[in-house]
């Protein structure tokens, strides 16, 4: 998974880079950002100094970790402005673009603050969440919600990502490569008011092309019954 997934990465920023695209911070000042960053290549690592969880890592972050490295592909080009919200990939898993803010100090105090949080009230606490992601208003500098990331601890080989749905690890990048890394919508703003999408599960197949996502201009009883449709189909 993770040699594919690097090749992906290579692929990706190697395009971008040709076309012109020009990687930068998720702020105002846009400083030039390395899009990824990796220790000497075979080096093992792993997550030595990260929250306790018990040693319970999915074999797909930990693979990750190893193999791929730090991946940021926020950024922006003259003929796509919107590209931010496009909700680019980024996986920071050693937190190379910070080097005077170790990792781990990072991820000991979210995990600090989910215990506390846990301590007195577990269901509205959830599940740990590793943050290893901004979420894609915060790459937009809009806003800011909870980041994204591996819901731990967890010794499966593919951990759950929990991003705006949560999806096993391989799955989101999956998804996320078949986009060209950049899974998110960037229409105009007057083009389509919403979308309704379907993930590679969902029982839509109808030869070898078929939609995956419809636009969604207006709600009416014709439409409801379409989605209704739809919905049936994916499910069934």
């Amino acid at each position: 998974m993770a040699r594919r997934a690097r090749h992906n990465v290579e692929v990706i920023i190697g395009q971008l880079t040709s076309a012109g695209y020009r990687f930068h911070s998720s702020d105002d000042v846009q400083n030039p950002v390395t899009p990824t960053s990796r220790r000497e290549p075979g080096r093992q690592r792993t997550p030595t100094g990260w929250p306790g969880v018990s040693g319970r890592w999915p074999l797909t972050l930990l693979s990750w970790v190893r193999l791929v490295g730090d991946v940021w592909l926020v950024g922006a080009h003259p003929q796509w402005a919107e590209s931010a919200s496009a909700d680019p990939l980024v996986i920071e898993a050693e937190g190379s673009h910070y080097p005077g803010e170790p990792i781990s100090g990072y991820f000991g105090n979210e995990h600090d603050v989910w215990r506390e949080r846990a301590a007195q009230d577990p269901a509205e606490a959830g599940l740990f969440v590793l943050p290893l992601a901004p979420d894609r208003v915060f790459k937009e500098d809009v806003s800011g919600g909870p980041p994204y990331g591996l819901i731990l601890p967890d010794g499966c080989a593919d951990g759950l990502f929990a991003a705006e749905t949560t999806m096993p690890f391989v799955s989101n990048l999956n998804h996320v490569f078949c986009h060209g890394g950049f899974p998110g919508q960037t229409l105009p703003h007057n083009q389509w008011h919403s979308t309704l999408g379907f993930q590679d599960a969902a029982n839509l197949d109808d030869g070898d092309v078929w939609p995956v996502a419809y636009a969604l201009k207006k709600w009416s009883p014709a439409v409801e019954k379409k989605v209704a449709e739809l919905v049936k189909a994916a499910i069934s």
